[in-house]
């Protein structure tokens, strides 16, 4: 029953993932979600539409969790998340870098998982206990051991940026590492922590939506996630620590280091 639930989460993804190349190529129809920052678009809007009629469709009674809001709540054990446009301040400049990300959970434990990039055909999916690929090929996190040679990746929220701790880690990681990237999208650098394009990531106030998939890919990809006292990760928590598990524990005592001292009087 597993690999029917990723066989449709890859068919919806991949589905809807031509949608958002159709609306990449027009005008953009921009409406904003209450300030000047935080911005949807007719893509946004029309991937998760096909998205969740294709959901009900398939699994009628599941429950689903949409960025946009078109989801529904049912009394089921089983909740799909849905980010039916995973950088969307990115599509909307057009820089190539957004995907669909479309995960199912059972009591909050991801089951499937698959996050598409459909500008470069990128496809990355996970089933709990069989392992994670991309485009078809396993994948592994990478082998690197110690954070000052790792390559790390961020993001920042959308609203309230002057408000976000982000800036502070920001700068202490990208001085004790190779660099720091970021993207503009949580799913896509999750997945590529699985894929061992990135070593580690880590972020503050994410949704389910943005990491349900990522988070299964990277647990499936022999990776470790938690918060930073090393507890595991709940989806939707205040953060997230996301690595190859092999700097892990360095990262997350750098990552407290800076907590204290920036919640420290004086």
């Amino acid at each position: 029953m597993r690999k029917d639930y990723l066989q449709a989460a890859v068919e919806i993804a991949q589905e809807a993932g031509k949608i958002l190349i159709e609306e990449f190529s027009r005008p953009l129809d921009i409406r904003y979600k209450g300030d000047e920052v935080d911005l949807v678009t007719q893509a946004d809007k029309r991937s998760e539409q096909y998205i969740v009629s294709r959901i009900n469709e398939f699994f009628p009674g599941h429950a689903i969790t949409a960025e946009e809001g078109t989801g529904q709540d049912t009394a089921s054990e089983f909740r799909w998340h849905v980010d039916p446009l995973d950088g969307t301040t990115n599509f909307a400049h057009h820089y190539p870098c957004f995907c669909v990300s479309i995960a199912l959970a059972q009591r909050g434990t991801p089951l499937a998982a698959a996050i598409f990039n459909p500008y470069y055909n990128e496809l990355y999916t996970a089933a709990r206990g069989e392992g994670a690929t991309f485009n078809g090929k396993n994948i592994g996190v990478s082998k690197v051991a110690t954070l000052s040679t790792s390559l790390l990746c961020t993001g920042f929220p959308v609203r309230n940026r002057r408000l976000s701790p982000n800036l502070q880690y920001y700068g202490e990681f990208t001085q004790q590492t190779h660099g720091v990237r970021r993207d503009g999208s949580a799913a896509l650098d999750l997945a590529c922590v699985a894929s061992g394009r990135f070593d580690g990531f880590w972020e503050f106030g994410l949704n389910k939506w943005d990491v349900a998939a990522g988070v299964l890919l990277i647990e499936e990809a022999g990776g470790k996630v938690s918060d930073f006292e090393g507890k595991p990760y709940q989806l939707g928590g205040p953060v997230i620590l996301a690595t190859n598990g092999l700097i892990h524990e360095e990262m997350r005592k750098v990552a407290l280091q800076i907590y204290r001292r920036t919640r420290t009087p004086g």
